[in-house]
């Protein structure tokens, strides 16, 4: 069974003995509710570093007033048994008075990748509080590298972002996007949805799928686009975006010749909402 902090004070503790013997150090930061998405992630940290924390908090500062932060699922025995069996080192387990004290008062506002009108344009706030609290978590820990999933591509890129921007001497890696056979990408809201909304969840993916092999093909990017949307609605969601935005930036993109394309959706069926993103494969002309 690993190891539990429960305090900044024992997270650092372990790390600086850690840090004593000169091993690395890397860190998942999850919300817990963990699934192979997260466990792929582990795998990746396990493979580069001497040592593994994966933090479990569920932050309520990335959540509006009209989320499900009361309802996202917690499975912390499951969670531990997961953690147990990967053999990691560290389980990091704050409380929210651990990490938001009475008194706080700073907060971190992110801006290029945070507010391209994506998700910061459904969820104003929630960019705001992932960079606080993963700036916190990597001053506490002073991991080597730290692992977020590509399905949260955007956070992906404003983490990168962040830990750039404040000169935090660690390296932030991407993982793949977890699928199930059908592809729906794995997440931890997929436990909300209805048997028939879980048989139509997979057109997220072919949809985007469709879209890419059409702009790889030559097809203009914003027709593509609106094919990808049609087909989503078609199968009864209700779109707050799908969106071709350049890989690097998020900044609107209207041909595969301004830079590497990425395809990104977020989506309603039921109460639930998901997300899904994949790249295009496209070749860019060379100028003659």
């Amino acid at each position: 069974m690993p190891k539990i902090a429960r305090t900044v004070k024992a997270l650092r503790a372990e790390v600086a003995r850690w840090r004593r013997r000169r091993d690395t150090v890397a860190l998942v930061p999850t919300m817990g509710a963990l699934h192979e998405g997260h466990l792929s992630l582990v795998r990746l940290a396990l493979r580069r570093a001497d040592r593994v924390v994966v933090s479990v908090f569920v932050n309520p500062a990335q959540f509006g007033p009209t989320e499900d932060f009361g309802r996202y699922p917690r499975t912390w025995k499951a969670d531990l048994k997961h953690l147990a069996a990967a053999k990691i080192d560290l389980v990091f387990a704050p409380s929210v008075e651990e990490v938001y004290p009475k008194g706080f008062a700073t907060r971190i506002v992110p801006e290029g990748p945070a507010i391209a009108g994506l998700e910061d344009k459904f969820r104003p706030h929630h960019f705001g509080g992932v960079a606080t609290v993963v700036a916190k978590l990597l001053i506490e820990a002073k991991p080597d590298w730290v692992y977020f999933g590509e399905k949260d591509f955007q956070q992906l890129l404003v983490v990168r972002r962040l830990a750039r921007d404040l000169d935090l001497p660690v390296k932030i890696v991407g993982g793949p996007t977890v699928r199930e056979k059908d592809g729906l990408a794995l997440s931890s809201r997929n436990v909300y949805l209805s048997p028939a909304e879980r048989a139509a969840a997979p057109t997220l993916h072919r949809a985007l799928q469709d879209s890419a092999k059409a702009i790889a093909a030559g097809f203009p990017i914003k027709d593509a686009v609106a094919t990808g949307r049609g087909a989503i609605e078609k199968a009864g969601f209700a779109p707050d975006y799908v969106e071709a935005r350049h890989a690097e930036t998020l900044a609107p993109i209207a041909s595969v010749q301004e830079g590497p394309v990425r395809l990104l959706v977020a989506a309603r069926i039921g109460t639930t909402r998901l997300i899904d993103n994949i790249g295009v494969k496209a070749k860019r002309r060379r100028d003659s």
